[in-house]
């Protein structure tokens, strides 16, 4: 018998867990967002760090436990430097997701909720990673 990670529905189902949680939270309506850059309302914010919270306790949890990845090798998390790109591309991302109100994430779920306009977030995101890649093909080192 197949084991729950091999199966591939389980994968949809999260994402569908993860997408109605979204919308459930209010992750998705452009006011909160906007609320949320303009300080009105924190909801947001702290949701996204409860979830940091979550996670890093469950990663420390499971390295504790002795646990591996799906294949079998120690679970580590390396720390990637800081460079001037780590700034650049925050404040684009920061931008785009305080113009369109939704981030990669939440674009989805709009998608789902029926809401047109993110599919003009999404052609933001497309060419956006087109883009990227146009530009570290000239500067290698951009990415490093």
């Amino acid at each position: 018998m197949r084991s729950l990670v091999e199966s591939k529905w389980i994968y949809g189902l999260l994402g569908a867990f993860f997408g109605f949680a979204l919308s459930r939270s209010g992750a998705t309506e452009y006011d909160l967002i906007h609320q949320m850059f303009t300080g009105q309302n924190l909801k947001i914010v702290y949701l996204m760090g409860s979830a940091v919270v979550v996670a890093a306790l469950g990663m420390r949890a499971l390295k504790l436990l002795g646990n591996r990845t799906i294949t079998g090798q120690e679970i580590k998390v390396h720390q990637k430097p800081l460079h001037w790109g780590n700034v650049v591309g925050g404040l684009v991302f920061g931008t785009g997701w305080a113009l369109s109100g939704a981030c990669p994430g939440t674009v989805l779920g709009q998608i789902g909720e029926g809401k047109a306009l993110a599919l003009f977030t999404v052609a933001g995101l497309i060419a956006g990673t087109y883009i990227y890649t146009l530009l570290v093909e000239r500067w290698p080192g951009l990415s490093s």
